[in-house]
């Protein structure tokens, strides 16, 4: 546990590195906010004929697919300790009694909780804009389904990033992987474009993509109450292919992903990846 800290604590004492995480990811929800989600929501209403007096529904799609990034992106921040230190503080702590599964255990953990925490902030600014709009997401089942989902989407996102540090030698490709991860992680996951936007094929294997099923469970958190009175006395073929459409739900054939299976999608992905990870480092 002392390994833990040490990792987190050196993440959080850069106040600069815990702002730019921050501001970075709040500076997209804000552009997204103020000009995107609008015009979204004006072309949803003059597609179903209906004014849309039931609160910020696309907002909470895109806030939904933000929380679901940063669990990517800032966890990404967070490993990146693991791989500076390979060529420093951890070389020095492998000469000390502490065995190499601890010592490896102490990164991915530091930077699981770390990336736990800022998505748990990102998720507290989201719904208290939600809030503030009308929004009655938070009930007790909400909460819960929240909660597992941050969990799952986190560790998810951490097993995939450990993976790649096994397989990255220096801190420069490490860095140059982040940047192009943080680049397309928010296409990949539907938030700058609609899975329905997408060429058919690429969105068909981006339904593979395991941490697309986080996105899929915040969606359906943020958004799904305020659809369903949305599309009171619509026929119901439109609420599902709007679901589709934003991938709030992945549809596999004549399959519809639910929350749980989204959920077990995740913790399989994260024990298999955590597997993977740790049979290569044994070599």
């Amino acid at each position: 546990m002392t390994l833990v800290k040490r990792n987190m604590l050196v993440y959080f004492r850069d106040g600069r590195n815990v702002f730019f995480s921050l501001f970075s990811v709040m500076l997209m929800v804000g552009m997204y906010v103020l000009f995107l989600g609008r015009s979204m929501e004006q072309a949803l209403q003059s597609m179903i004929g209906t004014d849309l007096s039931h609160g910020p529904v696309m907002t909470s799609i895109i806030l939904a697919g933000m929380a679901a990034t940063t669990s990517v992106t800032i966890g990404m921040i967070g490993i990146y300790r693991f791989v500076d230190d390979k060529e420093g503080a951890a070389k020095d702590f492998l000469t000390t009694p502490i065995s190499r599964r601890k010592i490896i255990f102490s990164y991915v953990t530091g930077a699981a909780l770390i990336g736990l925490i800022m998505t748990t902030a990102i998720l507290t600014i989201s719904i208290f804009y939600l809030v503030l709009n009308g929004s009655n997401i938070l009930t007790v089942n909400n909460v819960f389904r929240i909660i597992v989902t941050a969990v799952l989407t986190t560790l998810c996102a951490n097993s995939m990033v450990f993976m790649l540090t096994t397989i990255t030698k220096t801190r420069e490709s490490f860095s140059s992987l982040i940047t192009l991860v943080s680049t397309i992680i928010g296409f990949a996951m539907g938030v700058f474009l609609p899975m329905g936007n997408m060429p058919h094929t690429v969105a068909r294997v981006l339904h593979f993509f395991p941490l697309n099923h986080g996105a899929s469970m915040f969606r359906q958190i943020f958004a799904d109450e305020k659809l369903a009175n949305l599309f009171a006395g619509v026929p119901v073929e439109y609420l599902h292919e709007f679901r589709m459409f934003f991938g709030i739900a992945l549809q596999y054939g004549d399959y519809v992903s639910s929350f749980w299976f989204s959920a077990g999608v995740l913790a399989v992905t994260a024990v298999v990846f955590y597997g993977l990870s740790l049979a290569i480092m044994r070599k």
